[in-house]
């Protein structure tokens, strides 16, 4: 009795906000089965302490509804995850992007067949740290103000005889020199502008760049020549040496480099050029045509906007047989207006309900 209690509780506690979910048809949890057993987690929590974390609110409340299932949590960080899942110490693995070829390969090579992979939730606009996508910056002073994601290839990458699907190395995506694009008169600008070469910036390694090649640059890392590499101001990345001035952060690329040489275009993030004046983001239009969409919370909340980052679980499931039905049942409760309402308050992004519509799909 005191169990049922509680889940009338938890239920009374999301009305509010499941019901505004619901206004875009996302489904509210209804259990297929009750489950049982522990679900061992790595990774990353998706926030600070257990209960500040998306991961530990998703825990809390899905306990609630299903008592019989525990969980235990290995959560110091999304490079966790593959490393977890592949030594057979994880049933989910957390993480903020996609994986590394060494992670996807680590796991095919223990199992025989890839890792699945859902998408649980967006990344953010401009709340710093949560898995920001890529946004398109130039000077205030340049005339463009779109761009396609074939025209960022040709900016920002350079010729290439095949591209990464996962670990497998294909021809498709392959393109050659004549797609290349480096003075800005080939994007259709006219005068002083025809013939000044494009001067590319953008981040160093790390998972926002490798993001990045995977959705512009075919998953290579054939880069234009000319491209400058930075990474996140503040963050761990910055050198010892370079710890005063963080001349190698992306702050410094963007307000100091890129404000003042109208010839540049820079990729980075909204959290890392907040309050830098001198900056324009452009538009984006998707590949195979389509309009140019400005990046805004809206556009990433909606995915309408290219270049949004995605939130995955991994977990082991041999093809042609079916996903553990605790795992199953927790993946649907945070696919749900329940679990999506905690996203909303999280700082990361929920998702569309087409997209739940698909991520559920993968579950059957």
């Amino acid at each position: 009795m005191i169990r049922f209690a509680q889940s009338l509780a938890l239920f009374a506690a999301f009305a509010v906000p499941a019901a505004a979910m619901r206004a875009d048809d996302t489904p509210a949890y209804s259990p297929e089965t009750q489950v049982s057993g522990e679900i061992r987690n790595y990774g990353f929590g998706m926030g600070g302490s257990h209960l500040g974390s998306l991961l530990g609110q998703w825990e809390d409340a899905f306990e609630k509804l299903q008592p019989g299932v525990t969980f235990k949590d290995t959560l110091p960080t999304s490079d966790a995850a593959f490393p977890g899942l592949v030594t057979y110490q994880a049933d989910l693995g957390f993480d903020g992007g996609e994986p590394a070829i060494t992670e996807a390969l680590s796991f095919y090579e223990t199992r025989g067949y890839p890792a699945t992979s859902i998408v649980i939730a967006s990344g953010a606009y401009d709340v710093e740290g949560k898995s920001n996508g890529p946004v398109i910056f130039v000077s205030k002073d340049n005339p463009l103000t779109r761009l396609s994601m074939d025209q960022l290839d040709g900016i920002f990458g350079s010729e290439r005889n095949g591209s990464l699907d996962g670990f497998v190395w294909t021809p498709v995506g392959a393109r050659g020199a004549d797609k290349n694009i480096r003075t800005w008169g080939q994007l259709g600008l006219k005068g002083e502008w025809a013939k000044k070469p494009i001067q590319t910036y953008g981040h160093g390694p790390g998972g926002t760049t490798r993001f990045f090649q995977l959705r512009v640059l075919g998953n290579t890392d054939k880069w234009n020549p000319n491209y400058r590499a930075y990474v996140e101001t503040g963050s761990k990345q910055i050198a010892a040496i370079d710890k005063a001035k963080q001349t190698m952060g992306a702050r410094h690329m963007l307000g100091d480099e890129l404000a003042h040489n109208k010839y540049g275009i820079a990729w980075s993030t909204m959290s890392q050029a907040k309050n830098i004046p001198g900056l324009k983001m452009l538009a984006i239009a998707p590949r195979g045509g389509g309009a140019a969409v400005m990046p805004s919370r809206q556009s990433f909340q909606d995915r309408s906007y290219p270049l949004v980052r995605n939130i995955y679980v991994y977990f082991d499931r041999k093809p042609g047989n079916p996903v553990t039905p605790k795992l199953k049942e927790f993946i649907r409760f945070i696919l749900s207006a329940e679990g999506q309402s905690l996203v909303a308050a999280s700082g990361y992004l929920p998702l569309p309900a087409a997209t739940i519509r698909a991520e559920r799909a993968k579950l059957d």
